[in-house]
């Protein structure tokens, strides 16, 4: 990393619920949810497990052999989340040390993700892969991994779900994404949690002219993403969990409409970075 950089935020999976690989899709990515987010002191963190994991883990095999741990934080358990898990390349290195964090009990977790790894679904199970693994609850009380500061906050979506805020020497990230709006203090919460944040990557997934024939199923809109951004007087704001069906050239009209209400808007891109 420069060493003008403190943080780094580099989107490995910028799709909602299934990949995408068509050509319409590619010129913003067609792999579901995975994001990396590194400090300037080594710590590198990962958010979600979606099928952009797997180039995540391809890039880290060259690194040195003093590369950092691998920190994983996952929002919830649906597919689009966590079916890259199984072909990190990581997972299979004995020298590596994995620490997943999630909003449930240590056990509950990695009974979800053995659940996925177990015949007939792969060949390989959880239990037999030679990575050190450890398991964590995340919260609302900030834990420290190397200089940066984490925390979860509660999302409403189905079966439930949570967003995660970082913070390094004065850099916050934060990510909401697989979020609907209507409670109004999970909305309360979210904004305290954003506030003043230097990136915002956020769901949206739906135009405001679909959702309304969407309701309940757990997503929101660039309109919503707008109105967080300016509530909690964010500096740059990311959409992201694109609808495998939105395509490149309709992205770039949904970007334009929210830069009509807060220019410093763009769209998640795979493969882009951006630095902070």
């Amino acid at each position: 990393m420069h060493s003008n950089f403190r943080v780094q935020v580099t989107f490995w999976g910028v799709r909602g619920s299934v990949p995408t690989p068509v050509p319409a899709n590619l010129g913003y990515g067609g792999n579901t949810s995975c994001i990396e987010v590194r400090a300037q002191d080594g710590v590198q963190l990962i958010i979600d497990a979606g099928t952009g994991l797997r180039a995540l883990g391809l890039s880290l095999t060259g690194e040195s052999a003093a590369r950092p741990d691998t920190h994983l934080f996952l929002t919830h358990f649906h597919w689009d989340h966590i079916q890259g898990l199984p072909f990190f390349i990581c997972l299979y290195d004995p020298g590596s040390r994995v620490t997943i964090y999630s909003d449930r009990e240590p056990e509950e977790l990695r009974r979800f993700l053995e659940g996925q790894m177990t015949a007939p679904y792969f060949p390989v199970g959880l239990t037999s892969v030679p990575a050190t693994w450890n398991f964590v609850r995340i919260g609302a009380d900030p834990i420290r991994i190397g200089g940066v500061s984490a925390r979860s906050f509660p999302l409403n979506h189905p079966q439930g779900g949570c967003g995660f805020r970082f913070e390094y020497e004065g850099i916050a990230v934060v990510h909401a994404s697989d979020l609907e709006h209507g409670d109004d203090e999970m909305e309360r919460i979210l904004i305290g949690i954003a506030r003043d944040a230097d990136l915002l990557i956020y769901d949206a997934h739906f135009t405001p002219e679909e959702y309304p024939s969407r309701r309940g199923w757990g997503h929101s809109t660039w309109l919503d993403a707008v109105r967080i951004a300016r509530a909690a007087r964010v500096k740059r704001l990311v959409l992201f969990h694109h609808d495998p069906s939105r395509d490149d050239r309709q992205i770039d009209e949904m970007v334009a409409l929210a830069r009509e209400q807060f220019a410093a808007t763009e769209a998640a891109r795979e493969g882009s970075s951006i630095t902070l």
